[in-house]
């Protein structure tokens, strides 16, 4: 069973050292836990990041991490997932965690009609512009096409995994200023767009998405 928190606006370098310190300390008789938590601005550099990505970050913070992936943005009007599962208890990969994840926020947008997307080799989850509530597939990237057009991310993903317990994790964004997106190359792509729910239609709150998004994970990541 997950032991899900719903920690409301925190600050985010507090966070990260409270999920080191957890993973630290955890044993394997440990619950795994969720966190679900709203941040004040700031941008977060993967392990991979590269300086060239982070274009103009201006007043916003720039925390080093040590997830996976590249640069991202976070601020309020975005749910911030943390899932801190023992995968050797849990019985399944890395490769199958992400793909668990990735299926919790489809299903959470499904919940408020809109269609989500994986693209090969971009963790995260995206939209179509033109129709986000068009339940037709993505047709297979051409060759030489760039695989993100006509798209627009929604969901992104870094994680962590320290002695079989997974850290970091997810942001899916509500309603928030995206503007901060434009400051950056998210994920490493350059001119990729980013979106949240209130841009595509849909109007929610932000409690609604983190209950809704809570729920789904604690189905998918379960053993």
């Amino acid at each position: 069973m997950m032991d899900t928190k719903f920690l409301g606006r925190v600050d985010y370098l507090p966070t990260y050292q409270a999920m080191q310190d957890f993973t630290a300390q955890r044993t394997e008789d440990t619950p795994d836990a969720l966190w679900i938590c709203e941040h004040d601005p700031v941008f977060t550099q993967g392990l991979a990041g590269k300086p060239e990505h982070l274009l103009l970050p201006g007043d916003i913070p720039v925390v080093a991490t040590n997830r996976g992936g590249q640069v991202t943005f976070h601020g309020p009007g975005q749910v911030v997932a943390y899932p801190l599962v023992d995968l050797r208890r849990a019985g399944y990969f890395v490769k199958e965690y992400v793909f668990r994840i990735e299926e919790s926020v489809l299903r959470t947008l499904a919940h408020f009609g809109v269609t989500g997307h994986r693209v090969g080799g971009a963790p995260g989850i995206y939209v179509r512009l033109d129709d986000p509530f068009s339940h037709a597939r993505l047709a297979p990237p051409e060759p030489g096409r760039d695989p993100f057009m006509g798209l627009g991310k929604i969901a992104a993903l870094g994680i962590k995994v320290s002695r079989h317990s997974t850290y970091h994790g997810l942001s899916l964004n509500v309603a928030m200023d995206l503007e901060p997106f434009s400051r950056i190359n998210p994920c490493g792509y350059a001119g990729l767009q980013t979106v949240d729910l209130s841009t595509i239609g849909v109007q929610t709150t932000w409690d609604e998405v983190a209950n809704v998004l809570a729920e789904k994970l604690g189905t998918y990541l379960a053993p």
